[in-house]
């Protein structure tokens, strides 16, 4: 049974939590979270690059000079990829590089990297995520005092005050808990959850066949 210490915001020790140690994921899942980082980066991608081909190119089909008789190399027209100014040849066109990720695939991604916060201690979890004031300077204060300045702040529902004071501290990320993602979870050094919020990450790090809260 593996235990994760709770603190409060103020840093101090509130006991902890326990987590089944047949529910962390430590000895496969590699490749499943390489293919959902790769997947999420994929999908960032906007595909709008767009070239256009020497049949796009504005022009005539006029022959810049005759077949023969110049002395240059022969030409058709000017729109051609050799020349200045002519069109693209394979160049890029708008696409979707999105990627397919398995269901399955995803859920053991997620179970593999939130087992390892776990296990190297780089999960914290708080009695509660509410500050005392919507103001940047209190989450400050509180991530000081939880050594977690660069940190994935995980709730249990959107909090707008959270969130606002949050918006200026660029290593500093706020998820719900039921919509985490993988690519979250690695991004940052720490994770921090509250204590209502650690009870649906707990559901979705449990097996399938039996998604049960762990206390």
């Amino acid at each position: 049974m593996a235990s994760i210490k709770m603190f409060a915001l103020d840093g101090s020790e509130k006991g902890s939590v326990e987590v089944k140690d047949e529910n962390l994921v430590l000895d496969r899942g590699d490749q499943a979270v390489r293919d959902a980082v790769v997947a999420r980066a994929a999908g960032n991608r906007a595909g709008t690059a767009s070239t256009l081909s020497k049949g796009e190119v504005n022009g005539s089909n006029k022959k810049p000079w005759k077949q023969k008789g110049t002395g240059r190399a022969r030409s058709g027209l000017k729109q051609s990829p050799v020349w200045r100014g002519g069109g693209v040849a394979f160049g890029p066109h708008p696409r979707d590089f999105s990627l397919k990720l398995n269901k399955k695939v995803a859920r053991l991604a997620f179970r593999r990297v939130l087992s390892d916060r776990v296990a190297d201690g780089t999960l914290v979890v708080v009695e509660d995520l509410t500050l005392p004031a919507p103001k940047t300077r209190e989450l400050v204060k509180a991530l000081k005092a939880l050594d977690a300045e660069n940190a994935l702040l995980v709730v249990k529902a959107a909090d707008e005050a959270l969130t606002r004071a949050s918006a200026n501290l660029p290593d500093v990320e706020v998820a719900v808990a039921s919509r985490a993602s993988t690519y979250q979870l690695m991004l940052h050094r720490k994770v921090v959850v509250s204590r209502a919020a650690w009870e649906d990450l707990a559901l979705r790090l449990a097996p399938a066949e039996k998604k049960e809260t762990v206390a």
